[in-house]
């Protein structure tokens, strides 16, 4: 016999985060869009590092034969060229249709060197030397970046890497005054181009040494020992007028097992971005089935079950506490005590639609009696539970808690005779509310994490549920620490 109990639902609901995945995939799983200040962001830490790495940058010797009027051929040395310090007057961040354009203006170079010459007069050689202080007259530096999948992690790629120094005022000190005008005159263009060319290459280092980061982002994210995120990306980064999206697999596979990149079609999938939240950094976009792959992995790992000998009104786990209303099984079993076995019977299923998540689980409640130290069997009652929750982020990760909605059950089998309804609905009402719920809640409270970058934090969060997507908008704050990039 079947009942159905209705009880209060909530106002905006959301997901049983126990759940997860269907294995073969159409189109991403996870989309995760970087906006345009969320690339300002990004791009103020790197011309920030840039900045505080390039300097001092020793810049190659250079040495020159200079013919001065009446002195003739001098030998001319400009060495230990060193660059001290750089100072950022303003960056900029572009998209284009292939890839990033990050462009700076230096306001203050500062940078010093040793000088020295030498010319022949009749059979005497005549030398000297000194230091010198360069003063550059602004300049601007510029990198543009494509990104590219490569075996599930991103591979980045420069196109073109420049720097142009607007103007630049040598002091020198020491040597005669007919030097001054004609080392200027040799050596200005020298050292423009050589400084040029030395920031270019620091530039290039840089770009190639964040290129090897991101080759080094993990592959998975482990959950547990059980279930761990596939977080290899499935695509080209996809680039946009103010945004750069990136597509991840999403999934969850087993925490023993590599995570494998696949190759994805896209079809009509089209990324909706949360409304009222344009200005965040970053926002996340998560299938429904990233959650319902979590309810395969741990039902098939056996993970959905549980023995329970302890619930809120005790007395219920005991034979005599049934004498008068299943009078078969205080007669077999006197004053014994009952276990219940509560175990899912497929996979719990997660609907995400606009405004409400909802899930359902069915489950097998199986009534033992503890007889002589041995679990006897002696009916089971089948169970479909229906709940709807809200969904929090919860430090970098996704979490979440539910509230009953209803449940219906039927009676599988007995070996004590047939069990009354009313009795069956409370009994099931008390372990749904104070027990299932409260359990499932402590697992939702810690969640799964969203796939961002280790040293970095997820703030200020806005989430909303889509046909069948969860989106997830925020701000995100650099914490260092565990980013050796950004914080060596």
């Amino acid at each position: 016999m079947a009942t159905a109990t209705p009880l209060p639902t909530l106002p905006l609901p959301l997901l049983l985060l126990l759940t997860f995945l269907s294995a073969a995939a159409a189109s991403p799983h996870i989309s995760a869009v970087i906006s345009q200040s969320g690339l300002d962001f990004v791009k103020d830490l790197l011309v920030s590092r840039a900045a505080e790495t390039i300097a001092p940058l020793e810049v190659p010797d250079i040495e020159r034969s200079v013919s001065i009027p009446v002195i003739g051929t001098v030998d001319m040395l400009a060495s230990g060229i060193v660059l001290n310090g750089v100072a950022v007057a303003d960056s900029t961040v572009a998209v284009g249709d292939d890839g990033i354009v990050v462009a700076a203006s230096l306001s203050s170079v500062n940078l010093t060197m040793r000088w020295s010459y030498s010319y022949s007069a009749w059979v005497v050689t005549i030398s000297d030397s000194g230091n010198a202080s360069i003063q550059v007259d602004g300049m601007d530096v510029g990198i543009s970046m494509g990104m590219k999948n490569q075996n599930g992690s991103l591979k980045l790629f420069v196109t073109e890497c420049g720097c142009n120094m607007k103007g630049l005022d040598i002091s020198l000190n020491g040597g005669a005054s007919w030097f001054y005008q004609g080392f200027v005159d040799g050596f200005s263009n020298h050292i423009r181009s050589s400084v040029e060319n030395a920031i270019t290459n620091k530039i290039m280092e840089g770009a190639s040494k964040f290129d090897s980061f991101l080759g080094s982002l993990p592959k998975k994210i482990d959950v547990d020992s059980i279930a761990a995120m596939n977080v290899t990306f499935v695509s080209d980064p996809l680039f946009k007028s103010s945004s750069v999206e990136f597509d991840i697999d999403g999934l969850f596979i087993p925490s023993d097992k590599p995570a494998v990149s696949r190759h994805m079609h896209f079809g009509g999938v089209k990324y909706v971005p949360p409304l009222g939240s344009s200005s965040k950094m970053l926002w996340f976009s998560l299938d429904e089935d990233v959650f319902n792959s979590v309810s395969a992995l741990y039902f098939k790992a056996g993970s959905l079950q549980r023995m329970v000998d302890k619930i809120p009104d005790q007395l219920f786990l005991n034979t005599a506490s049934w004498r008068f209303l299943i009078p078969r099984l205080y007669q077999k079993y006197p004053n014994d005590d009952m276990l219940l076995n509560i175990s899912a019977t497929s996979p719990p299923s997660v609907r995400i639609n606009v405004g409400r998540i909802d899930a359902t689980v069915d489950l097998d409640v199986t009534v033992n009696v503890l007889d002589f130290d041995e679990i006897v069997p002696v009916a089971c009652i089948s169970v479909s539970v229906a709940v709807s929750g809200a969904a929090v982020v919860s430090g970098n990760n996704l979490a979440g808690r539910i509230e009953l909605d209803y449940f219906s059950f039927t009676l599988k089998w007995s070996e004590v005779g047939k069990l009354h309804t009313f009795i069956v609905q409370s009994v099931m009402q008390i372990l749904l509310k104070k027990l299932f719920v409260p359990y499932v809640n402590s697992y939702l409270k810690r969640g799964f994490p969203l796939p961002i970058i280790k040293g970095f934090s997820i703030s200020d969060a806005y989430i909303l549920t889509s046909q069948s997507r969860i989106i997830v908008s925020s701000d995100v704050a650099f914490i260092g620490g565990h980013t050796p990039y950004l914080s060596q």
